[in-house]
């Protein structure tokens, strides 16, 4: 079991990297390295000899194997991305990047998304190391660089590049899952992700004609972009039940009661209360407008507007997703994917999953695990590529009004160290049993 150390360690971990400014705008704009070489100076005071790894100057990765004492086993991939979103300071009750710990929270950007895990991670390690514990199966660690974008300097790169450093491995785990899921009621829940909705970036074009401002004119990109993405923002979108949250759906169901018609999945979710948000936004694709581009001047109707829409979709979703794009675009908008990611699922059957339940029950006890997916996407989308199978699992035990999932990207984003020291049992319970 994890030492009194790794107890306090993990909390020490969390606030220095909250410290450790590393927000990723987007476009490359991100330095990682500074806290890719904290967590591999971390990694190395336990013994291990962690790799740092670039793309490109500055974004760095980690990666280290901890050797298992059961070489006919598959390995296991352990991951946590160092990048965070961007804060604005003025909005915060505390500095986003202070890592200020008061009264017995941890606060900063990336309290939750997801420095904790990084810092669990380490503090599981080098537990471990002062103990003398080898897993069963060889463990890979990984800390990711640009998570928060494309991922391309991240694991896509690792995954690409350096696949080799994941032989063996056929399980991982990752963000976001295990967490306390307050439903208002009493009850208890945590989740634990089993699929992904897959990642759709679109660009939409609109051409038309361009001209003066003050003249008719029938072939106006920017009406016609509008009209589009009226229609897509307005669509309705059929409920397709991939078998993860058909699972997720039926054992809610039972824990309140409810009989599960999943005839009327609409109907079922107004019945499951605040716990259907779980669920809610998993149970079909989605496609939403977010950016606009278009024009130069009031007076002048341009040529070309252009428009970006978050698209997602459910495994298996991904031909009906496209055609209905094409039926809601029309003739006079093209588009295209800006960037793609696949959809993923994970087996609810496999030990992994019986063990991440059993590492759960033992430490909370109150508590009912469930599976989900996730509404987005993760690193695990990269991972998958080498032909593993990951699951969101980053254990934290939340008291009642702790909304992890407002807090994800949110303003003042924090942690209990409660949570933290919960998290780091759980962990190794699991990593040591799996």
């Amino acid at each position: 079991m994890a030492d009194r150390q790794a107890l306090d360690e993990v909390v020490e971990f969390t606030s220095d990297l909250i410290r450790i400014d590393t927000t990723n705008r987007g476009g490359g704009d991100c330095r990682e390295r500074p806290a890719a070489e904290y967590a591999a100076g971390q990694l190395a005071g336990a013994g291990l000899e962690p790799l740092l790894l670039e793309r490109t100057p500055g974004r760095t990765n980690v990666v280290a194997r901890i050797g298992g004492s059961d070489p006919s086993a598959d390995a296991l991939l352990v991951h946590g991305h160092l990048d965070v979103v961007p804060a604005e300071a003025a909005d915060w009750s505390v500095h986003p990047f202070s890592g200020e710990v008061r009264d017995g929270v941890v606060w900063g950007r990336g309290a939750v998304d997801m420095k904790n895990m990084d810092a669990m991670i380490l503090a599981v390690v080098r537990s471990w190391a002062r103990q003398g514990i080898r897993p069963r199966r060889d463990l890979v660690v990984a800390f990711t660089a640009d998570e928060e974008a494309s991922a391309e300097d991240g694991s896509g790169f690792l995954a690409d590049r350096h696949p080799e450093l994941f032989e063996g491995c056929t399980v991982g785990i990752g963000e976001s899952g295990a967490f306390t899921f307050h439903d208002g009621s009493g009850l208890q829940l945590y989740p634990i992700a089993a699929g992904e909705r897959g990642t759709g970036w679109l660009k939409l074009t609109a051409r038309g004609r361009a001209g003066h401002g003050s003249k008719v004119n029938r072939e106006n990109a920017v009406t016609r972009l509008a009209a589009a993405i009226t229609r897509i923002g307005e669509h309705e979108w059929p409920v397709r039940l991939t078998p993860t949250v058909r699972a997720s759906l039926t054992e809610l169901a039972a824990l309140y009661g409810i009989e599960a018609d999943l005839r009327d999945v609409d109907r079922l979710l107004e019945k499951l209360g605040p716990a259907a948000q779980l669920v809610e936004a998993t149970v079909r694709n989605s496609a939403n407008p977010t950016m606009l581009d278009a024009g130069y001047k009031v007076n002048v109707i341009p040529g070309e507007a252009v428009a970006f829409v978050d698209g997602r979709c459910l495994p298996g979703g991904e031909d009906e997703f496209s055609a209905t794009l094409d039926q809601l675009t029309g003739p006079d908008v093209d588009w295209e994917f800006h960037h793609r990611e696949v959809a993923l699922q994970a087996p609810l059957d496999s030990p992994a999953y019986a063990a991440m339940r059993a590492a759960v029950q033992e430490f909370a006890p109150e508590g009912h695990v469930v599976p989900y997916c996730m509404s987005g996407g993760t690193d695990a989308k990269q991972f998958s590529r080498l032909g593993i199978t990951c699951y969101g699992f980053a254990p934290l035990k939340l008291p009642e009004g702790f909304d992890h999932q407002a807090l994800f990207h949110g303003v003042d984003e924090r942690v209990p160290v409660e949570a933290l020291r919960f998290g780091v049992r759980v962990l190794d319970r699991f990593l040591r049993t799996v």
